[in-house]
């Protein structure tokens, strides 16, 4: 078959996700394996997720609210802004996707952080811009540089706080001066997937109704800290004008009934979501413990997962690691060939990646 394909479609690299446990243990014939390379949340959904799950399932041969009203209603009351300044998407690279689709013409310039989550460049590529990567600086973000590199024809700039896969924040001293140097109609996207985890003082956080001023765009995700990845529930806190904008070009049906349940009852379970942060906050820690006793690098975290300098290929150690039913994240495809990525698993899991990973390394 002959098909006439765009140049800009045919330079994507495809994004990989990772393979799922059961694909896994029947290619290397493993069982009973963990798996720390997705970010995802070891103790499941909550209870209370999982019991309107349930309580869903009976309507199912219903369409789903299309405009979510009651989910995003409640968004909007836990992050006191109006439901006016809420999209909610099938994930929150939904959220992307209907951004670049309503603002970004071929030819357009897209400012990104690298490494940083892959979607924003796939994305924007997609749509025909011209993605314009800013590398990272000590692992964080390089705001000076990516404020310089914004001209007349960008129409998108991605800041990913936590940025994945590096686990690091910017400060709100350091946005705000960045937000200052830019125009005041170009729209600025957020990501804050792993917010809930983040732990530092003077960190930035957006989503308030005091950023709703100018054309800033809040990321969140419930497939993290909620445990709900498989469902895929996101959503974007916007001014009132662009998220009327994203609703005009939205799928009516995009967020199925299950997930909407679902999420509208995570959020009334703050006392899960702080098990969950208090979970993986104790694991980092005992993590960070192990890593010194072994005398490897890492990187702290404001995520629920970070990097470790193995010393030696990670693709090597990925390998090794998979062969004793381990599934960790090698970084070779982010520049970095020496790192793994994990995130925090069950304390049993814990320690169960530490022995794998001596094997692995002797």
């Amino acid at each position: 078959m002959k098909l006439t394909i765009p140049d800009y479609i045919q330079a994507i690299e495809p994004y990989l996700p990772g393979k799922p446990l059961e694909a896994l243990e029947r290619e290397y014939g493993i069982s009973d394996s963990i798996k720390l390379a997705s970010n995802e949340n070891p103790l499941g959904p909550s209870p209370k997720a999982l019991a309107a799950i349930r309580q869903s399932l009976s309507t199912l041969h219903r369409y789903p609210d299309g405009a979510g009203h009651r989910l995003t209603r409640k968004i909007a009351d836990a992050n006191g802004v109006s439901p006016v300044n809420v999209v909610i998407g099938n994930g929150s690279d939904d959220i992307i996707a209907l951004l670049v689709r309503a603002l970004v013409r071929p030819g357009d310039r897209v400012v990104v952080p690298r490494p940083s989550f892959l979607m924003y460049d796939i994305t924007a590529t997609a749509a025909g811009a011209l993605v314009d990567d800013v590398p990272l600086k000590a692992m964080t973000m390089d705001l000076d540089a990516m404020a310089r590199r914004v001209t007349a024809d960008t129409r998108l700039v991605f800041v990913c706080n936590p940025n994945n896969p590096t686990g690091t924040v910017v400060t709100q001293k350091d946005f705000d001066r960045f937000m200052a140097r830019l125009p005041d109609d170009l729209v600025v996207v957020v990501d804050e997937a792993y917010i809930e985890f983040a732990r530092s003082a003077d960190g930035l956080k957006t989503g308030k109704s005091s950023d709703l001023d100018r054309p800033l765009v809040t990321l969140r995700t419930f497939s993290k800290a909620y445990g709900l990845a498989g469902l895929r529930m996101g959503y974007g806190i916007m001014p009132a004008a662009l998220a009327e904008v994203l609703n005009r070009v939205r799928q009516p049906f995009n967020v199925n009934a299950m997930a909407q349940a679902a999420a509208a009852a995570a959020l009334d379970d703050r006392a899960f979501l702080q098990e969950t942060v208090d979970m993986v906050h104790r694991g980092l820690n005992e993590l960070y413990r192990a890593l010194d006793r072994l005398g490897l690098t890492y990187f702290k975290t404001e995520a629920n997962f970070f990097l470790i300098d193995v010393g030696q290929p990670a693709d090597t150690v990925f390998e090794n690691m998979l062969r004793q039913g381990v599934i960790v994240r090698s970084m070779c495809a982010y520049g970095y060939p020496t790192y793994i990525r994990i995130n925090v698993g069950l304390e049993a899991e814990n320690r169960r990646f530490i022995r794998a990973l001596k094997t692995a390394l002797h």
